[in-house]
């Protein structure tokens, strides 16, 4: 059964966006072609766009760690990108992090991620008694 997920092949990696909600079925479904395309053609990486999902329920939550782990177990890696901010408040919520997901803010990023080239998060470093929050005149 195909899932109605397009996933397509760029050089060593597979992309696939989600363009509806999923459900059930096409996201089992998804899984199982995804984990064949992955084999067939040897992928290293794997990056599913999810921006256009509003709601992850704790199936599609479940489904979306099955997915990473058969990557892994197949030589790939996933990244997810495009999650919105209330799905991602959502799987927290539910206690269902993601565990083994990684996880980019979009598309651009993920295919970084994928290629290795994604730069670390630089955060500002604050010293002691400094409010990061005060305006600076």
């Amino acid at each position: 059964m195909s899932s109605s997920i397009p996933i397509i092949r760029l050089g060593d990696y597979l992309l696939a966006t989600a363009q509806t909600e999923l459900d059930d079925a096409t996201a089992t479904a998804f899984a199982d072609e995804l984990g064949q395309r992955i084999a067939d053609t040897a992928a290293r990486g794997v990056m599913l766009d999810i921006s256009k999902l509003e709601l992850v329920d704790s199936f599609i939550a479940r489904t979306l760690v099955d997915i990473a782990g058969m990557a892994r177990l197949l030589g790939a890696r996933l990244v997810l990108a495009g999650m919105r901010p209330a799905v991602a408040i959502t799987l927290v919520e539910l206690g269902l992090p993601l565990p083994g997901v990684e996880t980019a803010l979009d598309v651009e990023q993920a295919m970084d991620k994928l290629a290795g080239t994604a730069q670390p998060v630089q955060l500002p470093r604050y010293t002691a008694g400094e409010n990061p929050g005060a305006l600076r005149g």
